[in-house]
C-alpha cells in the first residue's frame, strides 16, 4: 500500500534531532515527519537510514553523526549498541538526569496538564554504574566473543574458534538473541562473578540451555540476588533436579564464598516468564537479608525488592517528607505491595493501612513488620477498588493516601474512594509518569492539585524515570463537597 510520506524504506535521510523518545531513542523530523532514531541526541545532526516506515512515524538506524552533540561520550561497555539492557551510555550522565527531568517535565505538560515548572531536577545517585542487586541473565548457544547468539538450534558447531558453546548474556535489542556477557557495567560485581561462575558450570557439567523457541534445554536463567550479609544463586531450568548438583555446590561455594543461599527453580513452561512456581534450596539458607535505612528485610527466591539500594532509599525519603507526617495521623497505602513503603511511614505516622492485591506480598509484608519490631501498621490483602470504599462505609478516614501502583496506575476506583476520605494531601509513588500524569487529571477533578513532582533516576543508564508528586486537597466547595462528573464526593 502507497503512503503518503516523504521517507522511503532503505534510503538515507539527513535529520535534524529534537527530543529523547520514551526509549531513549532520537526523535527527528524529516520534512515534518517524524522519525525515531536509536543512540542519536538532542541538537545532533545526523543521517539515518529508514528501516520501518508507518503512516504517522518511520524507524531509522544511525549512519553517521554529521554534528555532534556536545554530552556525548564513548560508552563503557563493549556490548552497548547490540546488547539492549541500556540505551544511554553514550550520554554523559549529568546530560542523562537533565534529559530525564524534562521527560517527566514534558509528561506533566501534555498529559497531566501541569505546570512543568513544578517538576523538580532529577536525583541521581553518586555512582552510576554497578547499582544492580538483582540479576536475571539468559543462557543459550552462541560465540564467546561478544556477538550476537548464532542460531538457537541446541545444537554445537564443530571446529575451531567459531565453535558454539553455552553462554550468558542479555537479549539483544528489539530482540531474543542473546549478547554473551558476564561483565555488565551496571550490575553489582557481584553479580558479575555469580555469572561468570555459573556459566563456566554449565559448560563443565555439559547441561544444555533452553531453547525458547523449540522447548529443548534446560538450563533457563541464572539469577543473582546480592543482600547486605549475604548472596543468593538462583538456577532455572526445566528439570526439577539439577545433574552434578554437589559439583555446582562444591564450586559456587568454593569461587563465591558471599553466597549463602543456592536455590534450584523448576520452570517447564513453554513461557517468557523468567521463573517457576516451586524452588528447591540446594544449599545454605532459604533466604537473604538487606536493609533500607534501618528497616532489615528477609528475600527468598521470589521477593520483590528494588534493585537499585542507593536510590531506593532517595525515593523512599522524599515520599515520607511529602507525607508531612506528625505522629497523629492514619495513613492508607493504597498498592503497598511487600510493605516496603508503609513500613518507612509507620516510623512517623500513627496508624498505617497496606492494602494488596497479591497475597504472598500481603504475607511478607506482615512478616516485615513482625521483623522490625513495627506494630502501628495493618496489612489487608485486596482489591484496594473494592477494600477502600469498604472502609469509608467503615468510617475510616485517612490524612494521608500513599499510591505506589503498578505501571499501567491507579484504578479510578482507588483514586474516587481515596478522595472520598478527604485526605489533606496523597503522595504518588511512579515508575510511569505517564500513568501518574493521567492519574492527576483524575484527582483535579476530585478537588486535589499536584504541588510538586521530583524525578528520581533508579535506573542509570537507561530511559527508565520515576518520580513522587505532592497532591494536596484544595478545590472544594462552600460545603466542602466535590463534584465529579454528576456524582458528589462528600
Amino acid at each position: 500500500m502507497k503512503q503518503n510520506v516523504p521517507v522511503a524504506k532503505g534510503q538515507v535521510y539527513e535529520i535534524a534531532i529534537e527530543s529523547l523518545g520514551n526509549s531513549g531513542e532520537g526523535v527527528g523530523r524529516y520534512e515534518g515527519f517524524t522519525v525515531f532514531v536509536p543512540f542519536a541526541l538532542p541538537g545532533e545532526r545526523i543521517s539515518a537510514r529508514i528501516t520501518l516506515v508507518k503512516k504517522n512515524y518511520a524507524v531509522g538506524t544511525l549512519v553517521e553523526i554529521l554534528e555532534p552533540s556536545p554530552h556525548r561520550i564513548e560508552p563503557v561497555c563493549p556490548v552497548y549498541g547490540t546488547c539492549g539492557g541500556c540505551t544511554l551510555q553514550h550520554v554523559t550522565y549529568e546530560e542523562q538526569l537533565r534529559l530525564k527531568t524534562q521527560k517527566v517535565r514534558d509528561i506533566m505538560e501534555r498529559i497531566g496538564k501541569t505546570n512543568p515548572d513544578l517538576v523538580q531536577p532529577a536525583l541521581g545517585p553518586k555512582q552510576p554504574w554497578h547499582y544492580r542487586n538483582k540479576m536475571q541473565i539468559p543462557v543459550g548457544w552462541g560465540v564467546d566473543t561478544g556477538s550476537k547468539l548464532q542460531g538457537q538450534t541446541g545444537k554445537t558447531q564443530a571446529g575451531g574458534a567459531n565453535e558454539l558453546k553455552p553462554v550468558l548474556g542479555f537479549y539483544a535489542m528489539g530482540s531474543h538473541d542473546i549478547v554473551p556477557c558476564t561483565n555488565c557495567a551496571i550490575q553489582n560485581e557481584g553479580n558479575n562473578q555469580i555469572a561468570a561462575v555459573c556459566e563456566r558450570l554449565i559448560r563443565e557439567t555439559g547441561l544444555t540451555p533452553y531453547n525458547e523457541v523449540t522447548g529443548e534445554g534446560m538450563i533457563r536463567h541464572i539469577i543473582g540476588r546480592i543482600g547486605e550479609n549475604g548472596w543468593m544463586v538462583i538456577i532455572v531450568s526445566t528439570a526439577k533436579t539439577l545433574p552434578q548438583a554437589e559439583h555446582w555446590i562444591s564450586e559456587i561455594r568454593k569461587h563465591l564464598p558471599q553466597v549463602t543461599s543456592i536455590v534450584l527453580n523448576h520452570n517447564s513452561r513453554k513461557t517468557n516468564v523468567i521463573m517457576g512456581r516451586d524452588c528447591t534450596l540446594l544449599w545454605g539458607d532459604e533466604t537473604i537479608s538487606d536493609t533500607i535505612d534501618d528497616l532489615k528485610f528477609r528475600l527468598s527466591p521470589h521477593s520483590f525488592f528494588q534493585v537499585n539500594p542507593e536510590q531506593t532509599l532517595v525515593l523512599y525519603k522524599k515520599a515520607l517528607e511529602y507525607a508531612n507526617l506528625t505522629g497523629e495521623e492514619t495513613v492508607i497505602d493504597a498498592y503497598c505491595g511487600t510493605g516496603t513503603i508503609s513500613l518507612f511511614l509507620a516510623k512517623q505516622a500513627k496508624h498505617v493501612i497496606g492494602i494488596e492485591i497479591v497475597e504472598p506480598a500481603i504475607v511478607d509484608a506482615k512478616a516485615n513488620a513482625k521483623r522490625n519490631g513495627i506494630t502501628n501498621v495493618e496489612f489487608i490483602a485486596a482489591d484496594a477498588a473494592k477494600e477502600m470504599p469498604q472502609l469509608v462505609k467503615r468510617g475510616v478516614k485517612a490524612d494521608v493516601v500513599v499510591f505506589d501502583p503498578i505501571r499501567a496506575g491507579c484504578k479510578e476506583e482507588v483514586l474516587k474512594a481515596a478522595a472520598t476520605m478527604k485526605p489533606k494531601h496523597m503522595v504518588y509513588v511512579s515508575c510511569n509518569p505517564a500513568s501518574m500524569a493521567r492519574d492527576i487529571c483524575v484527582l483535579r477533578e476530585l478537588g486535589y492539585e499536584v504541588q510538586t513532582v521530583q524525578p528520581v533516576d533508579m535506573f542509570a543508564m537507561s530511559a527508565h524515570v520515576e518520580a513522587v508528586a505532592l497532591i494536596t486537597r484544595v478545590a472544594v466547595n462552600q460545603n466542602d463537597e466535590v463534584i465529579y462528573g454528576a456524582e458528589k464526593i462528600v
